[in-house]
């Protein structure tokens, strides 16, 4: 009970992992020190003032009544903590029986989320974590052509949208391991999923209790800070360390996939590609190989809280992929050369407008592979 007079200021409720709403900053810059994925108690409910006649009417009333409501209060309590008590998912064995715990519920290893599952690299993820028998879900962005081939393969699907983190809760219950293999496409606007949007995932994951969070980041992404994309990459990396999850940070240098779209088909019709003057060379990776040991990661407890590299075993400048594309294709190719210059003229240039934004973006990122990064 409390005084005459007196009241109890309740705190706000919030659910538990929701994220908080944060203004628009007013420019694209990413703050230096990404704050801590933060944890909110519900509050306590509003305390009501009695005068002394009721408090001693209440009085006679509770104990003339103890004897019988003994077992309605222990229900009604009960009740009350499994209601503040949070959603927490605590791993087992994977060929353990799913039986409930005290400490919450418990998940098996092999159960798996997989976003950005429809990309070059997602979907790799998911067929090999198939094969080698995980419980693999994928969050998809609702969309009139849905992923059929993935329920093909054996994984289920769950509609969720990155930019709406109301949409992403349900996709994470019961799940012990995410992969995020989510990035922007040509279309979108690289700043609101590759880093608003990640933070969201991250930020849902530890208030769902994820055991394992995996995520794909670029080689070198915190030695060139001047390249937006990189900068995202790396914040997203630091955020992941203060989450309070065991994460996998796995650093890729690039896939051998999109060189056939992007040389190889145009030698072979004979149809013109661009390229740059600069002799950078990279480790081209395959998307299976990194699914390969994206999984073995997933096993290994060494692989825990770190952050690791992968690359091929050789590298390949841009004129050597293309002289490698003619060989094997018989036929001469039409290069289109752009001068570094170019492209840093043309990224000043799309800076200044809103609109052109992605583009620069986009462009510093070509900037920077041309340049030796």
């Amino acid at each position: 009970h409390t005084r005459p007079g007196s009241s109890v200021r309740p705190r706000s409720p919030r659910l538990l992992g929701t994220p908080r709403e944060e203004s628009e900053p007013p420019t694209r810059s990413l703050p230096d020190t990404a704050p801590r994925p933060h944890v909110v108690r519900t509050g306590e409910p509003r305390a009501r003032s009695l005068d002394r006649k009721q408090m001693a009417a209440t009085g006679a009333t509770l104990s003339a009544r103890s004897a019988h409501a003994a077992p309605v209060a222990t229900r009604a309590s009960r009740r009350a903590s499994r209601a503040r008590a949070p959603l927490r998912c605590v791993a087992e064995d994977a060929d353990a029986p799913s039986a409930v715990a005290t400490g919450g519920t418990p998940v098996r290893k092999t159960s798996m989320l997989v976003i950005g599952a429809t990309g070059t690299l997602g979907r790799q993820v998911v067929r090999r974590a198939l094969d080698e028998g995980y419980d693999v879900r994928c969050l998809v962005r609702p969309r009139q052509n849905p992923a059929d081939f993935l329920r093909d393969w054996g994984a289920t699907t769950v509609s969720g949208d990155l930019t709406k983190p109301e949409t992403l809760p349900a996709a994470f219950v019961g799940i012990h391991t995410v992969v995020d293999a989510s990035t922007a496409r040509p279309e979108e606007d690289t700043y609101v999923i590759d880093w608003k949007a990640k933070v969201a995932c991250i930020q849902t994951a530890a208030s769902m209790g994820i055991q394992r969070y995996v995520f794909y980041s670029i080689d070198k992404c915190d030695q060139h800070q001047e390249v937006p994309l990189m900068k995202m990459k790396s914040a997203v990396e630091e955020y992941l360390k203060v989450s309070g999850m065991n994460y996998t940070v796995l650093r890729l240098c690039g896939f051998m996939q999109p060189l056939i779209s992007g040389y190889a088909v145009p030698v072979l019709e004979e149809q013109p590609l661009w390229g740059t003057d600069d002799d950078t060379r990279t480790a081209y990776l395959d998307t299976q190989d990194v699914a390969k040991m994206t999984l073995a990661a997933c096993r290994r407890d060494e692989a825990t809280n770190k952050v690791m590299t992968l690359a091929g075993p050789e590298s390949y400048s841009v004129r050597e992929v293309i002289a490698l594309c003619e060989k094997l294709g018989g036929a001469d190719a039409k290069v289109s050369k752009v001068p570094v210059l170019m492209l840093k003229a043309t990224r000043a240039l799309t800076r200044f407008f809103q609109w052109t934004a992605p583009a620069s973006d986009r462009l510093a990122f070509a900037e920077g592979l041309a340049s030796g990064v």
